[in-house]
């Protein structure tokens, strides 16, 4: 081309690009449009859009305008542009592409795309004909630009273009230098370009305080440069990035050009932190509710758009709302089907778009796919499945051997097949799932990172096919490549906990087959190991907890079997699955209790005699805790009916399977005689067969035991028969809450459970649902220090005279007042409204049982002068063994018989029973003048006081006083007995006694009615006995009774029970409590606080 002496101008003209790789065209119009294609960023940040630079020297250049980058990566700049070049200018000009990161004003110049040093010759040397110039390649790609070049003569110099000035300040400067550190990093992962590029990005934003115009790229900007670290794990602070992210985005309001860009990378922060963070929902849930809002914003065919539909498909779209993890994590959240709706949507318009021929078609299929199996999973429509697998089917076949997606196209396809069997249980899918998973693991290599989760698939679909098929081979395959894939998968990774579980489960099954002992081991080890590993809120801990129970369950069910193993390992392995389900907390702790429970009671039943029941029922450890501990669990589920049940269940065990055979049989002979009469002629054999029980020669009693077990056989073939009978179905079963609630008939049952896991109170009301009544500050421990702090002191006052103040024993009360029993009083009147004076029932258990609850007092004086009330000044309070013991004695009453009384004394007890009691005689003498004649008092003392002769007073009499030695035995409470002229009468003695016409008795002894600490049934006792043998109401003692003293109490006793009677009238076994009540009241200047307290009311 030849010069002149004239100026020259250049026209760069260029045309819009129509395919996936960008072109420019040459348009013949007068308006220059400059093209690119294949356009990346090195740094990978999504830009705001992309810029031409052309340099005419080292002063001057001419920039165009920011164009939005196409889905394709393209863009189209609409620009005309006049250059004027003098003759005596450089013939060099260099070209460049700019990324933007701002489409309103601008801050720096932004990162470079590429740069590319020509000439001005090189531009004339193509005529009025595009061309294309390339740039070095950008993360595997060349940009390019396609340019066209017209020499224009006798330009007019006005319509030349604007050129900037390149000069400039040290903000750009130091923009600009932060964009190349960053950019370096990215490709370079040098943790010191990173803290370049922080410290510019700094430096910048300091000199961009509030109200400034580029603060929202600054900010922006340091953001963005502090995330790039934190996705590479070289920046951890996550709070101030997204703290940056939404200034930047409050300055850049809705109808700002940036503010689309900026909620993009808010979302960007928001989805890291949310795949970091274990997966915390609220981020998932925030950046779904962004994304709502974004794609609006974005126009189709943009580059920001296609990221919204998923062309990119990697980390961005696993956050969006449109992506299956952020719906499933929404949807957890809110609850609503539209989120998954709302994807499916979207993603079948993105494969819409996506033709056949599509190099990332298969992405999409397997995309939409999963939404389809995700929406199958919540609602169950198989169409959804169908379409999925019909879906995963045609992305396979664009998948073949060799494609880099292979081998996760055949895990999705072999998955869905999977999931269609467990549906529908169609074999072939789940030979053909093996199939393709087989083929999977084949193409996924040792060193790949999905392999664990290929090996864990396999397994899982081959322990599915065993238990089609009962294969055992497929069975142990599995077990190994389980193995095999918890070895590859770390300690700390997410994936770890199903798989712990997958393993446990299959040798579970292959235990059960084998009953290899080493399986169930190390299931129950993996069970373990998947709990510690998780924190202990986390939700997953469900899935540990009943993999747990199911190994747990699976060996009792082997070594439970009754063919092989005896009831006392049954009951151990019941145990242990106590203690570990309590230690995890697991779901299945009730169910265990009462599998012990259960066990107990069968075995208890093969034992011939009452001794020999206790005797099994304390073999075990723990025995005794476990009624307490089983309603404890109960009350920490909130199922207080339940606890109510086991607690009864566990304490009136022994006393439930000696009733069995007292049991009124009137509402069965009514349905049916016959049976009513075989199971009367049983319990009348087995009752025989308890009384020759215990015999000193081993081969008579082996004898009895086997007699006794066949009875017990046909005693259950005849309890079954009952139960079905209309009406009978609960024949004899543990009762349920419904029945046990007529204990609380004429007034309120207050359990007071003492568990090593919790100490509260159940309150029974007269009708409606239980209520709880917790203990803040107690403690199984501060109850055992309690119970021992009153035996001290109850000792101690024994030595001081009357008159004295016991200050400590004060203290104790005022404790069981404050923490114990006003708790309770406050439910029961706030919530219950029951009014004072009304009568109430304790049902103390374990400690519970050693503490004078019936007694506590706050020792305390209001500021009006006058004293705060008392339990017993607010409430008639008796006492219950248990429940159904209540219930009995209310159910006995009805037979009432002519009123006789007995006062039974002996003050010169046989040898070995204890010293004389000196005042005997004359309290039976008081007694005897202060019962009213229609009770027919007779007196029984002296040497007619004999075990035999006291024994047949009490059974023909309805109305005891018994005055005498009494003695707890704490090794065998069976043992524990009423002092007599020749022989003791004996617990056991009592309990064979059957006396449905007896009332009341009147026990003043000592120790009467403290209760066993080696059983469940601590409430094993001499009042107990007599309450079971007949009497509904007695009055019992707590310990030593000073009988000096005792005879004030009983004089004031008897006078309340005949006050107001007529000529006539006979006394009221109901009013025992009040008139206990009363006596200890009226007796306080007379007897001392010890020996007031030790008289406490049982029964009716």
């Amino acid at each position: 081309m030849s010069s002149n002496s004239e100026d020259r101008y250049i026209k760069l003209e260029g045309e819009s690009l129509y395919h996936l790789r960008t072109c420019l065209r040459i348009l013949t119009f007068l308006s220059t449009v400059i093209s690119g294609k294949n356009l990346k960023v090195p740094s990978e940040r999504v830009p705001a859009g992309i810029y031409v630079s052309v340099n005419l020297d080292s002063n001057r250049r001419w920039k165009s305008a920011i164009g939005v980058l196409s889905s394709d990566e393209a863009i189209a700049w609409g620009d005309t542009v006049t250059l004027y070049r003098s003759l005596d200018a450089s013939p060099a000009l260099s070209v460049e592409l700019w990324a933007s990161f701002e489409l309103g004003r601008m801050l720096g110049n932004g990162e470079v795309v590429g740069k590319l040093e020509t000439s001005w010759d090189m531009l004339f040397d193509h005529g009025d004909e595009p061309f294309d110039i390339s740039f070095p390649s950008v993360r595997g790609v060349r940009p390019s630009l396609t340019l066209k070049a017209t020499v224009l003569h006798n330009c007019d110099n006005q319509d030349s273009a604007v050129l900037d000035s390149i000069v400039e300040c040290e903000i750009v400067q130091d923009t600009d230098a932060g964009h190349e550190r960053l950019a370096t990093y990215v490709t370079s992962m040098t943790v010191s370009h990173l803290n370049d590029a922080v410290n510019h990005f700094q430096l910048v934003l300091d000199q961009c305080p509030a109200g400034h115009p580029h603060q929202a790229a600054a900010l922006t900007n340091l953001a963005w440069s502090r995330l790039e670290g934190y996705i590479r794990n070289d920046f951890q602070d996550i709070d101030s990035i997204t703290s940056l992210f939404c200034e930047a985005l409050a300055l850049r309001p809705q109808g700002h050009p940036d503010h689309p860009l900026s909620i993009y990378y808010l979302i960007k922060a928001l989805t890291w932190r949310y795949s970091k963070e274990k997966f915390t929902v609220v981020y998932i849930q925030e950046s779904a509710e962004l994304c709502c809002k974004l794609l609006p914003l974005c126009t189709e065919g943009t580059y920001l758009r296609s990221i919204l539909a998923g062309t990119d498909g990697v980390d961005y779209m696993k956050a969006s709302t449109f992506d299956e993890s952020a719906v499933q994590a929404r949807f957890q959240q809110r609850g609503t089907i539209d989120d998954l709706a709302e994807s499916i949507q979207h993603r079948r318009e993105a494969l819409s778009l996506c033709l056949e021929g599509h190099s990332e078609r298969d992405t999409y299929l397997n995309n939409l796919a999963m939404s389809l199996t995700h929406r199958f999973h919540h609602q169950g429509n198989s169409d959804d499945l169908n379409e999925a697998i019909s879906l995963y089917e045609e992305a396979l076949r664009l998948c073949p051997v060799g494609h880099k997606y292979s081998n996760s196209s055949l895990n999705n396809l072999g998955s869905a097949l999977y999931t269609r069997f467990k549906q529908h249980g169609d074999v072939d899918d789940i030979i053909r799932s093996i199939s393709l998973q087989r083929e999977a693991l084949t193409l996924c290599l040792p060193g790949n990172p999905n392999r664990d989760t290929t090996l864990n698939n396999l397994a899982l679909a081959l322990q599915t096919r065993y238990k089609e098929l009962n294969t055992s081979e497929d069975l142990d395959e599995a077990i190994n490549l389980y193995w095999d894939s918890l070895q590859l998968t770390p300690h700390d990774h997410p994936r770890r906990h199903p798989g712990l579980l997958n393993l446990s489960s299959a040798l579970c099954s292959r235990f059960t087959q084998t009953r290899e002992n080493e399986d169930i081991k190390e299931a129950i080890r993996l069970c373990q190991e998947s709990l510690e590993a998780l924190p202990s809120l986390h939700p997953n801990r469900y899935f540990s907890y009943m993999r747990l129970k199911n190994a747990y369950l699976s060996r009792y069910q082997v070594e439970g079997n009754p063919r092989r193993f005896g009831f006392p390992s049954r009951i151990v392995t019941a145990r242990k699955w106590v203690a570990v389900a309590e230690q995890y907390s697991h779901t299945s702790a009730l169910e265990a209790y009462i599998a012990c429970f259960d066990l107990l009671d069968s075995h208890l039943t093969t034992r011939s005699s009452t001794i020999s029941r206790r005797e099994a029922a304390t073999a075990f450890r723990g025995a005794q805790s476990l009624p307490v501990d089983a309603a404890s669990c109960a009350i920490r589920c909130d199922d207080l009916r339940r606890a109510t049940e086991l607690v009864e269940r566990g304490r009136g065990q022994q006393w439930s399977l000696a009733s069995r055979l007292r049991t009124p049989l009137e509402e069965l002979k009514s349905s049916s005689p016959q049976l009513a009469h075989r199971l009367s002629e049983i319990n009348k054999c087995l009752s025989d067969a308890q009384s020759s029980a215990g015999s000193a020669d081993r081969a008579a009693a082996d004898r009895v035991a086997i007699h006794y077990r066949k009875l017990q056989g046909q005693w259950r073939a005849a309890v079954a028969e009952i139960r079905d009978l209309k009406g009978f179905s609960r024949f004899l079963l543990p009762p349920a809450y419904q029945e046990l609630q007529a204990a609380a008939r004429h007034g309120p049952v207050i359990i007071l459970n003492a568990s090593q896991f919790l100490c509260s109170a159940i309150i029974v009301p007269t009708s409606g649902e239980p209520r709880h009544v917790s203990f803040p500050r107690i403690t199984l421990t501060h109850l055992e220090k309690l119970k021992s702090d009153f035996a001290r002191e109850i000792r101690h006052a024994s030595f001081m005279r009357p008159e004295e103040t016991r200050k400590e024993l004060q203290v104790l009360l005022r404790t069981v007042w404050d923490e114990i029993m006003l708790p309770i009083v406050i439910v029961l009147q706030r919530d219950l409204r029951v009014t004072s004076g009304s009568r109430i029932w304790l049902c103390p258990t374990a400690t519970f049982t050693s503490i004078p609850l019936h007694a506590a007092h706050p020792f305390r004086t209001k500021a009006d002068g006058r004293h705060e009330l008392c339990l017993e000044d607010v409430y008639i309070c008796s006492y219950t063994p248990t429940l159904s013991a209540l219930i009995r004695s209310r159910q006995m009453m009805k037979k009432r018989a002519t009123p006789s009384f007995v006062a039974i004394g002996q003050s010169s007890p046989g040898a070995g029973q204890g010293e004389a009691l000196l005042t005997v005689d004359s309290e039976l003498e008081l007694v005897r003048k202060l019962v009213p004649a229609t009770a027919n008092p007779t007196t029984l003392s002296g040497d007619d006081a004999t075990r035999v002769g006291a024994l047949d007073a009490l059974q023909h009499n309805t109305w005891v006083h018994l005055a005498c030695h009494g003695k707890q035995d704490h090794e065998q409470p069976y043992h524990s007995r009423f002092a007599m002229k020749d022989k003791p009468i004996t617990l056991l003695d009592i309990m064979k006694q059957d006396i449905p016409q007896a009332e009341f008795a009147f026990l003043s002894a000592c120790h009467t009615a403290v209760g066993d600490e080696k059983t469940p049934d601590e409430v094993i006792h001499l009042a107990a006995g007599l309450q079971f043998s007949g009497f509904k109401s007695v009055i019992g003692t707590l310990w030593v009774v000073n009988d000096a003293v005792a005879k004030h109490v009983v004089e004031a006793f008897y006078k309340n029970m005949v006050k107001g009677l007529k000529d006539g009238d006979m006394m009221d076994c109901t009013k025992a409590a009040w008139a206990l009540n009363r006596a200890t009241n009226a007796v306080k200047t007379k007897v001392p606080l010890e020996q007031r307290m030790v008289f406490i009311h049982i029964g009716v």
